[in-house]
């Protein structure tokens, strides 16, 4: 699947990039440069990282929503009945799994500043906070394994930074092209700690799960490559591709990680465009460990990180600038799952949702 994906999306960018057949009279160019200057608001779905079209300053906020509930196998939907049986691979004591997973809900807000010095350079700096919770449920070690109750854990912090610079490396023939570096610092916690129901049923205070932890205070660097194609007046297909590659880590960090976008955005008015975009994600597991994470629940074992998703989006952005007299934009996106093709047993994410909105100046 992985291996398909990549290869479409690579012959994509060859013919797009190779196509000289598309609009190129005048009347096309008048309508190309009238939409100029609205581009940065419209080309890119909130939830994608894109370059600026216009020399100066945009700043943005977003707020990411994730929900994940129930859990899967190597993609499979399992019941908890069938994870109980698992064993369980941090110790012992239980010889199963006994603490289960069952609703986690993460929210994202994402600030960045994005600066232009010319039209072919981009600058970006963004800091994002995460927070997240999750619902549990403990059954008993042994015998005929009951629920012995439910509890909720969260962690928030400042999760990470990122330092970017986004630069056009070639515009000709209605296809352009840009490139992306950026160094990412995970800033947060690594180690924070919650109130847990053991299957002995009694509460105790542990170093929660990596699922949980805000950060993993590793160094990445993420290398990108953008093509933006417009097909004619009203419809541009966009290709993005970004390797997330860890240059530092402590205990232990995320996975690296391949992501590959391709989206069509339509300008339904001039002030309105509307978005469908496929979302890859390739990403390993993770790398190192916490000792102190033993917990008898699958989020406490670092294999059952990463793996190969495919997701739909469908997104809007609409200029507000008729209503604010400022350069404003405000963006939504909403993404499903298509495959969840996951390493071990994971929670299954049901959607995400980012709304965004930004100012340029």
């Amino acid at each position: 699947m992985k291996n398909f994906l990549i290869i479409v999306l690579l012959i994509s960018w060859s013919v797009l990039s190779d196509d000289e057949t598309m609009h190129k009279d005048h009347e096309s160019m008048q309508m190309m440069d009238h939409m100029h200057h609205s581009e940065h608001h419209s080309s890119t779905p909130v939830g994608t990282t894109g370059n600026m079209h216009h020399m100066g300053w945009m700043v943005s906020v977003k707020q990411g929503l994730m929900n994940m509930s129930g859990n899967i196998l190597d993609g499979d939907s399992i019941a908890n009945a069938d994870i109980l049986q698992l064993p369980n691979p941090m110790g012992n004591m239980p010889a199963n799994l006994s603490v289960i997973p069952e609703d986690m809900d993460m929210q994202m807000t994402m600030i960045d500043v994005m600066y232009a010095p010319t039209k072919d350079l981009t600058l970006m700096m963004m800091g994002t906070y995460v927070s997240k919770d999750m619902t549990l449920g403990t059954y008993a070690a042994m015998m005929d394994r009951n629920l012995l109750g439910t509890f909720k854990t969260s962690s928030s912090d400042l999760s990470e930074l990122t330092f970017s610079a986004l630069r056009t490396i070639s515009d000709a023939d209605n296809s352009k092209w840009h490139a992306e570096v950026t160094l990412q610092k995970s800033l947060g916690n690594n180690d924070q700690t919650g109130l847990v129901l053991t299957p002995m049923g009694t509460e105790m205070n542990m170093i929660l799960p990596y699922a949980m932890q805000p950060s993993d205070k590793a160094t990445r660097l993420i290398l990108g490559l953008n093509n933006t194609r417009k097909l004619n007046d009203k419809v541009s297909w966009i290709n993005q591709a970004r390797f997330k590659k860890v240059l530092d880590e402590k205990e232990w960090a995320l996975g690296d990680q391949l992501e590959l976008n391709s989206w069509v955005q339509y300008q339904y008015k001039p002030s309105l465009s509307v978005s469908t975009r496929l979302k890859f994600v390739s990403q390993k597991d993770i790398s190192g460990s916490n000792p102190m994470i033993m917990a008898p629940v699958q989020t406490a074992n670092p294999e059952n990180y990463g793996g190969d998703e495919l997701h739909i989006g469908f997104g809007a952005n609409y200029d507000l600038s008729s209503f604010t007299s400022k350069q404003d934009v405000f963006g939504v996106e909403v993404l499903f799952p298509i495959i969840q093709d996951k390493n071990g047993i994971q929670m299954e994410t049901k959607h995400q949702i980012v709304l965004g909105f930004n100012r340029s100046f």
